[in-house]
């Protein structure tokens, strides 16, 4: 298992649409994935699930990959984290 903890920085937070990004990469995984924001534990999997977290700009998620892939999902998280989810950084 892997656990990364990563920082949302483009203005708007995990929106829709990044929220949208991160499931293309997690849905994808055959690894189990799992956000954590704040003491809540969600399946990284559904943007429903990731989306009721409602993860504001700033703010520390941490992701827990388990599987066989789990080095692969997680450098394509950090990769999407870091191009600020191809929006305006903070």
């Amino acid at each position: 298992m892997i656990v990364k903890t990563l920082t949302v920085t483009n203005k708007l937070g995990v929106h829709a649409r990044p929220a949208g990004m991160i499931v293309d990469i997690t849905g994808q995984a055959k690894s189990d994935v799992s956000i954590v924001y704040e003491g809540s534990k969600a399946n990284a999997k559904s943007i429903l699930n990731v989306m009721m977290l409602a993860i504001p700009a700033g703010s520390e998620v941490k992701f827990e990959v388990d599987g066989e892939d789990e080095e692969t999902i997680v450098q394509q998280l950090e990769q999407l984290f870091n191009d600020h989810f191809n929006e305006e950084p903070c």
